[in-house]
């Protein structure tokens, strides 16, 4: 059999159960048609780089697939009728990617990013930088 890579944009509106919901009906397609889902990876709701059906975001879904071709074009055909999927690709690959995609991996790197520069804004000290000496008006108030 035959190594995939499946993305598809769904919605914006749609909530996170109903992505998931589209997930589950692709990956029993492919398990239906004796084909086998690896790895199925939500990448979240994101920004498009353009409008598409006016949708200006969308919930990008990522499913690696050891399948024969002809369930990828089952599996293609139902995503096209379905009104919830804005756009998706079907990639062959040599191999699949171990561990998580580049994409996930971004993801952490941002969260890890985020989560540095939010620890000041609780008024926990941040550790990379000294204490304020304090203003002028606090020292007269105390």
């Amino acid at each position: 059999m035959a190594l995939y890579e499946h993305v598809f944009l769904a919605r914006q509106d749609l909530a996170q159960a109903q992505v998931d919901a589209l997930a589950e009906a692709a990956t029993k397609i492919i398990t239906d048609n004796e084909g086998k889902v690896v790895k199925t990876e939500t990448w979240g709701l994101r920004s498009l780089a353009y409008r598409i059906a006016k949708n200006r975001k969308a919930h990008y879904v990522m499913l690696e697939i050891d399948a024969p071709g002809n369930v990828i074009a089952e599996l293609e055909r139902q995503t096209q009728i379905n009104e919830d999927v804005i756009r998706y690709m079907t990639v062959k690959v040599d191999e699949l990617e171990q561990g998580p995609s580049a994409m996930m991996r971004k993801q952490e790197r941002d969260r890890e990013r985020r989560g540095e520069r939010e620890g000041g804004r609780d008024g926990a000290p941040r550790g990379d930088r000294p204490d304020r000496a304090p203003r002028r008006d606090q020292e007269e108030a105390a």
